[in-house]
């Protein structure tokens, strides 16, 4: 793995982000295209992070209240916007792996060729927040009320998330 980063976004009045950090791993994995998809579905599986998807990232600033998420980039490149409208934008390619706490605003601001897998811990079902006026409080309770995975998808029970969060 060449680079970690944690990045960590305020409530900013419409995405509630999180106390915990988004954990991005840049240069993860080596396999690309399907093969690349394929190896991201069993890593993340055998860490206990299923119900997984391959598609992109929606073009909207979005988050999950029911569960964190890991998303895979197994293809093509993308400039992602996390946190929110006063978050960060960063590139993601082909190689890096994004785990995105409960709460956390992530959006697709342009990409080429994007093939992402996606995946929950525990396979915990998700839901769609865009920020509007009515989802909370009941978003941040659901948020409150999730527990720490038992595994990070990528590095396993002894490492990454597993640590930092552990540490808030």
């Amino acid at each position: 793995m060449n680079h970690t980063t944690q990045l960590l976004f305020e409530d900013d009045g419409q995405i509630p982000n999180s106390k915990y950090p988004l954990i991005l791993y840049k240069k993860a994995f080596a396999e690309r295209g399907n093969s690349g998809a394929d190896w991201l579905e069993r890593q993340f599986a055998s860490n206990n992070w299923t119900n997984s998807w391959r598609n992109g990232i929606y073009s909207f600033h979005h988050y999950h209240s029911t569960s964190h998420e890991v998303l895979g980039i197994y293809s093509g490149k993308a400039m992602v916007h996390l946190g929110g409208e006063s978050g960060e934008k960063v590139e993601v390619e082909a190689g890096d792996v994004i785990i995105i706490p409960a709460g956390v605003g992530h959006k697709n601001l342009e990409s080429e060729q994007l093939g992402v897998v996606g995946a929950y811990p525990d396979g915990r079902n998700w839901d769609l927040m865009k920020g509007k006026p009515g989802e909370r409080p009941q978003a941040d309770k659901n948020i409150a009320a999730l527990p720490i995975p038992m595994a990070d998808p990528l590095l396993g029970k002894a490492e990454g998330l597993v640590k930092v969060w552990k540490e808030i």
